[in-house]
């Protein structure tokens, strides 16, 4: 639960539940970080930079642990020389793909209507 609202579980401390998650997963880089985590199960830390342009290393790097702390990826440290850390999705993280896949539908249908009403104009 997010630190600012440890103690407020129940729905008369968010407006619903849909708060608490959007509370969760806000930001411009978490959702990306899910969806590429669905799309190749296993991502080491470095093709992180490689899959999501833009996210710096230190954003990379707070949003992982975030979401790790919020159970939603797990994180696996090898003991080789470099360390190698890997990021995949707990079964909670799972449970937001089909949310996640909604969203993604509903996007591609928007830019559609979206574009086919500019060509109207």
């Amino acid at each position: 639960m997010p630190d600012s609202r440890e103690n407020k579980i129940s729905c008369t401390n968010y407006q619903c539940e849909i708060e608490l998650t959007l509370e969760i997963l806000s930001g411009k880089w978490k959702a990306l970080i899910i969806w590429n985590l669905h799309l190749h199960e296993v991502i080491r830390y470095n093709e992180f930079r490689r899959l999501i342009t833009g996210i710096t290393q230190k954003m990379l790097t707070q949003q992982l642990k975030e979401l790790e702390k919020y159970g939603i990826v797990i994180r696996t440290v090898h003991s080789t020389i470099p360390p190698t850390v890997e990021y995949q999705l707990s079964d909670l993280g799972q449970e937001l793909i089909p949310i996640m896949s909604a969203m993604d539908q509903w996007g591609k249908n928007y830019v559609k209507l979206y574009k086919k009403s500019q060509l109207e104009k």
